[in-house]
């Protein structure tokens, strides 16, 4: 009894929070701010970085292209078509019966 109890406490407090029609916000540009954010970070403590031999230099240079920005996927998987080249399943051949 006491687990449906406890289910149905956060059940409630779930939908007060998240009620319908409330505004959430933009998952992407939320994640495009935090790389932004990290990758000044980052570069910000590798200039600090004073290097003497030629592996320091490399990894520098490793971690400075890595930081750049990629470009985005066009489209995700779920919005791709579905359509496949054959029918599935197969249709029986006539001599099956």
């Amino acid at each position: 009894m006491f687990v449906v109890v406890r289910s149905v406490f956060w059940l409630t407090v779930a939908y007060m929070v998240i009620h319908p029609g409330a505004e959430l916000p933009n998952g992407h540009a939320l994640g495009a701010q935090a790389m932004a954010a990290g990758s000044q970070v980052v570069s910000q403590q590798m200039d600090r970085i004073d290097c003497i031999d030629l592996t320091c230099a490399a990894g520098k240079t490793v971690i400075a292209a890595a930081l750049q920005s990629s470009p985005l996927v066009d489209l995700p998987m779920h919005s791709l078509s579905t359509t496949s080249p054959a029918p599935i399943p197969r249709p029986r051949p006539d001599r099956a019966g």
